[in-house]
């Protein structure tokens, strides 16, 4: 009866030992448990071509066909200038070009009769000479009038004002009857394809940002995947931000939507759990045959992933870490 009562106490018992048995220290490998937070930054789609479409002569406004808000196409008659005395221009140099053509011809007759009575002895070589240095006079005033005519030509092509790009109009600053000068802004543009987001990105987070393999646009119409064009190496110096220019794969944004970018951080991260403090450092343990070995980690902080460089079969304690040592011998090694 006494061997009973003494088997079912110890029976009793054992539970409570195992309870109080502190648990075996296991590790994982760093590939199995690394994170790669999430993160973001504010960002705003802007059109890379802004545009104040100006006269380029002078003349009266006679149309503006175009209207605040339309999209045009590349090649859009945005306006229309009175022309009248630019045409008048242009057909008194057309005049003066057929003028110095003749003029031209005439001086080569001469200088082929001038050689042809020189090779008789008829004409001196001192005058065939002259009618040589006429004939180049005359070449160079066929030119002059030519580039005048071109000129001329050129300011009536200038009286229709024309979209540069495929756009947005943002204002229109010419009224019809205004009188323009070159300069005289007419319409203000956006473009409408070529859009970028332009983001301001923490200083830590340009290097993720750089390796990121997928980057989104969340914001004003939706989701829209993007790519890295550039990121600036000048520095915001009240800010401590670095701006990042992105385009759309495809499908972009309105000019002036905003919102935020959001990117995975490619580079791993140890999970706040397993981060600890020894020696006024926070670290992780790694198993090393058999034997824990404190890793600090620099940027570490306080209930944050923190981020490493250790390789990627580096293996951590996940479980009994917070009582370890550094050199503390690991019970059953390579768990």
């Amino acid at each position: 009866m006494l061997a009973r009562v003494l088997v079912l106490a110890a029976a009793l018992a054992a539970p409570q030992a195992i309870a109080q048995t502190p648990p075996r220290p296991l590790a994982r490998p760093l590939a199995e448990i690394a994170l790669h937070p999430e993160r973001d930054a504010s960002a705003q789609a802007a059109a890379r071509n802004e545009s104040r479409i100006a006269a380029e002569i002078s003349g009266r406004i006679m149309e503006m066909p175009v209207e605040v808000a339309q999209t045009v196409a590349r090649g859009t008659v945005l306006a229309r200038l009175d022309c009248r005395d630019h045409e008048l221009a242009r057909a008194r140099a057309s005049a003066a070009h057929e003028a110095a053509r003749s003029r031209l011809e005439l001086a080569e007759q001469q200088l082929r009769r001038a050689r042809e009575l020189g090779a008789k002895g008829f004409f001196s070589k001192e005058a065939v000479d002259t009618r040589e240095t006429e004939l180049e006079v005359m070449r160079a005033d066929a030119a002059q009038a030519q580039a005048q005519f071109a000129s001329a030509e050129r300011a009536v092509e200038k009286c229709v004002v024309r979209a540069p790009f495929r756009a947005i109009v943002r204002q229109r600053l010419g009224q019809v009857g205004e009188l323009a000068v070159p300069g005289t802004p007419l319409v203000a543009l956006a473009d409408a394809e070529r859009i970028e987001i332009a983001a301001q990105v923490q200083l830590a987070d340009r290097d993720s940002l750089a390796g990121a393999t997928e980057v989104r646009f969340v914001g004003d119409g939706g989701t829209r995947k993007l790519k890295l064009l550039r990121l600036s190496p000048a520095i915001d110096p009240q800010a401590r931000t670095v701006e990042a220019r992105l385009e759309f794969a495809r499908d972009p944004a309105p000019p002036g939507a905003s919102g935020r970018i959001v990117w995975r951080d490619p580079r791993r991260h140890v999970p706040a759990e397993f981060v600890v403090r020894r020696g006024g450092r926070l670290g992780v343990f790694t198993e090393e045959s058999g034997v824990a070995r404190f890793r600090a980690l620099p940027q570490a902080q306080e209930g944050r992933p923190a981020l490493t460089e250790l390789p990627a079969a580096t293996r951590i304690v996940v479980a009994g870490h917070l009582a370890l040592q550094d050199g503390q011998r690991l019970a059953g090694p390579g768990n």
